[in-house]
Parts: structure tokens; C-alpha cells; sequence
């Protein structure tokens, strides 16, 4: 089994190096990767200037680019294979409901699936790498031993809380729940005295029932919802093909 690895926060995060070690113990294992921090990424791909690809260690590479650059590289000239698996991850910190359209941890799994390699993203529920052997280890049992009930390509995206191996209550497929709005930008000025703004934090949530990827991690579980790529709003086109036709 050969598993591609990618993140947001960087070739050098705790969260990588942890899934990366948890991994090669099922797989030949090589890590694409963004050099630096680059959370809030989302999809994007980088097109106004060249990327440039830099070897770190044995099958470890760094990007300076966004994670979907990292796999778009790493599929379509990087490695002269296909992966059997994409993993992306483990964030420092959730990507739960409406964070998955920002999330470049997410994207860079979602650039997996849309080249038809099954793909998971990885978070942690909360922010400080406590117990994230822990998430590796569970993440390790996920792909391992609970993956069989899946049609392949799939795009899983899994938030961990930060608990003990021991102590996490099992694994919930959930859907993504909702936030409120985001808190408002922080303003302040730059040295210059030039007004510059800080993005506030996210919002609480404000569809977190039963179900949800929030309430699960909430009460201690693992949160697995499947996610898909088509946006069509289909009763609005249900509407609009009945007014239009």
C-alpha cells in the first residue's frame, strides 16, 4: 500500500509527523507538503508564478505553495505512481461544518478525490497537540480496519477529540453541523499607522445537535462525515427547471 501525506500547517507539524509515523507501519508512506503554515488555504491553486519542490529526507518533500498544490504536484509529475490513499492532516484544530470550505487540511484530501484517490482529512478537535499519538493511533485504526464498508473513491473528513487513546468513546458517522457568523475582524495599526485587520475567530455553532460533527466530538467521539464535491443546489434547480422549461 502506498499512501501520500499532506497537511496545511507545514512539513514540520507535530500533527504530520504523527500520522506520517502511524502510517508507515501499514504503508510505504511519502509526504507532499506546504512549507510553512498556510491554514485557511482552501482549494486554492497557486497559477501566477512556478512552485518549486524541496527534498527534506527520504521520502519527505516540502512545496512553497498551498496543500492543494502540494498534491496536485505530487499526482501530476512529483511521483511516477498513484497513491492508494490520500491523508491529510492531523490539524491543530477543528475542521467541523462550515470550517471545510475554508479548511486547506480538507482541500488538500478533496485534490486527492478529485484525481479518484480515496482521501481523509485529519483534525484535532482542539488546538496544542495534547495527545496527538493518540489521534495518530486512532487514525492508524481507522484506515487499517474500518474503511471496508466504503465504496472507493471516497472523501472522509474525521475530527479527533483531544483524549486518550483510552478514553475516546468510539467513532460516529456524522453529517457537518453549522456555525454562527464569525466574530468581527480585529482592527488595529501597523507601524506606519496604517489601519490593518486581523480575521476574528469562528462562530460558535449554531447546528450542533445530535447528529452533527460537533455534538460527537462534543460528547468524546471520533467524527467521520462523508463529504462530496458537487455544490448544485438541487431544489433550487428543481425550481428553476420547472420556471424556465
Amino acid at each position: 500500500m502506498r499512501i501520500l501525506i499532506s497537511n496545511d500547517d507545514g512539513y514540520l507539524a507535530p500533527g504530520l509527523l504523527a500520522l506520517a509515523d502511524a502510517m508507515s507501519k501499514i504503508a510505504e508512506v511519502v509526504v507532499v507538503a506546504p512549507e510553512r503554515n498556510r491554514s485557511g488555504a482552501s482549494n486554492a491553486l497557486t497559477l501566477d508564478k512556478p512552485l518549486s519542490v524541496f527534498k527534506a529526507g527520504k521520502n519527505v518533500y516540502f512545496v512553497d505553495g498551498t496543500p492543494s498544490d502540494c498534491v496536485h504536484v505530487a499526482m501530476t509529475g512529483l511521483l511516477d505512481y498513484r497513491p492508494d490513499l490520500v491523508v491529510s492532516g492531523i490539524n491543530q484544530g477543528q475542521n467541523m461544518g462550515d470550517d471545510t470550505l475554508y479548511s486547506g487540511t480538507v482541500a488538500a484530501a478533496t485534490e486527492g478525490y478529485l484525481f479518484g484517490v480515496p482521501s481523509i482529512a485529519f483534525s484535532q478537535a482542539d488546538k496544542g497537540w495534547e495527545h496527538i499519538d493518540d489521534a495518530a493511533r486512532f487514525a492508524l485504526h481507522l484506515v487499517k480496519d474500518r474503511l471496508g464498508e466504503l465504496e472507493s473513491p471516497f472523501l472522509l473528513n474525521v475530527n479527533i477529540p483531544n483524549l486518550p487513546y483510552a478514553e475516546l468513546k468510539g467513532i460516529r458517522a456524522t453529517r457537518l453541523g453549522k456555525r454562527h457568523e464569525s466574530e468581527p475582524v480585529i482592527k488595529s495599526v501597523d507601524p506606519r499607522g496604517r489601519p490593518i485587520y486581523w480575521i476574528g475567530p469562528c462562530g460558535e455553532a449554531r447546528d450542533g445537535g445530535d447528529g452533527t460533527d460537533f455534538h460527537a466530538v462534543g460528547q468524546g467521539y471520533v467524527s467521520v462525515t462523508p463529504l462530496q464535491v458537487d455544490l448544485t443546489h438541487v431544489r433550487q434547480l428543481e425550481k428553476l427547471q420547472k420556471a424556465w422549461q
